[in-house]
């Protein structure tokens, strides 16, 4: 069993899925509000998350992508909207599953238990080493020299892609596709992100150390004392 935050502004649902996971014999929490949900992702990180879209403060679409900004902890939506180019577009924004109201707690539990199943069978990777650099995947940490690295999730996701491939060049569009799920975007964004990943590596662009552009192609993260194309 796992533990849940329940994401649901009708108390009354909330109430009812609160205590019928319970019972299923889950540890659950819950909030009827977006900002309550995010304050209790980061303060008691929850196993998986049910979040309803129809929320008083914020809309649940927003919600989800603030929530993949700071956690990688499965989402499963649960909302009465069911055109398909909803769910394309969450699934494609970071939800994990999708269930359409209304459904039954045995139907939610299934969902959950899916969910959870391929989260607990993905296959660990060995941290990655490129000279002072030390990249830990599965636990999401990074160490520079000895220094815990403080990256925001997307600033991990960034420095971890690249260190895996690290001494090739990396292009711009195959960020975007494996780093923002995106098939095209601005590279502005890329490049914003590089120069915070840059920042915290304790280089820049006119003197870098680990990070080295390759004008016109993409990226390419190599140790400092193998040099890079700049």
């Amino acid at each position: 069993m796992a533990s849940v935050l329940v994401v649901e502004d009708d108390e009354h649902v909330r109430r009812a899925l609160v205590r019928e996971l319970t019972v299923l014999g889950h540890s659950v929490n819950s909030a009827g509000r977006a900002l309550d949900a995010l304050r209790l992702v980061t303060s008691c990180p929850p196993e998986v998350v049910v979040l309803d879209l129809g929320l008083p403060d914020l809309d649940g679409a927003e919600v989800l992508k603030m929530l993949r900004a700071v956690s990688d902890v499965p989402v499963v939506v649960a909302t009465a909207r069911d055109g398909e180019r909803e769910i394309i577009r969450l699934l494609r924004s970071g939800a994990d599953d999708y269930l359409v109201k209304p459904f039954s707690a045995e139907h939610l539990h299934a969902r959950l238990e899916a969910v959870l199943r391929r989260m607990r069978t993905k296959v660990r990777h060995e941290a990655i080493t490129v000279g002072g650099l030390k990249v830990d995947v599965d636990r999401r940490q990074a160490v520079l020299d000895g220094a815990p690295l403080q990256l925001s999730r997307r600033e991990f996701d960034l420095l971890a892609f690249l260190a895996a491939n690290s001494g090739r060049v990396v292009r711009r569009r195959e960020l975007l596709s494996e780093v923002w799920q995106q098939s095209f975007g601005d590279d502005q964004t890329i490049d914003v992100h590089v120069s915070w990943l840059r920042r915290k590596l304790g280089e820049s662009a006119a003197a870098p150390r680990y990070l080295h552009t390759v004008r016109g192609v993409g990226l390419m993260l190599v140790e400092p004392s193998a040099g890079g194309p700049d």
